[in-house]
């Protein structure tokens, strides 16, 4: 019998914390997700607020075919909206989306939508996804 002895890292610990942010950019394509889901429920509620349609596409990258439009809302009830206390989820992206429709500016919230996935895929956002979640590594990068 012949026993072998494997070694687990937690991201600090890691010789090469590179090969694991690395290993993590190649294999989680989802960690935008979540920010696509809140901005799509603050979509949802600011429709029902106003009333009228929206229509939207939705994309982690930069994409041509990204739009949210809204028609036939009641701009009397946009102009209520406090939009500083997040009054349709709770969420920021409240905030954005009624003063981007406000200022007739979606593009404003696409950008700030990109950026905050970019930003999750930085070494600063992975370093603290990692030691949150209590991830664990092999020496490859890879996590266990």
């Amino acid at each position: 019998m012949r026993t072998e002895t494997i070694n687990i890292y937690e991201l600090h610990e890691h010789p090469n914390k590179e090969k694991c942010f690395e290993w993590i950019r190649n294999n989680y394509f989802d960690i935008g997700d979540f920010e696509i889901d809140e901005l799509i429920s603050s979509i949802k509620m600011l429709s029902e607020a106003i009333g009228g349609t929206v229509d939207y596409g939705i994309s982690h990258y930069p994409d041509q075919s990204e739009r949210i439009i809204f028609k036939g809302y009641d701009e009397e009830l946009l102009a209520e909206l406090d939009a500083d206390k997040c009054p349709l989820t709770g969420c920021f992206w409240d905030i954005e989306l009624i003063n981007a429709l406000r200022d007739k500016d979606m593009r404003k919230v696409f950008d700030t939508l990109h950026n905050s996935i970019e930003h999750q895929y930085s070494d600063e956002a992975l370093t603290d996804m990692c030691e949150v979640n209590h991830y664990e590594f092999y020496i490859g990068g890879e996590v266990v």
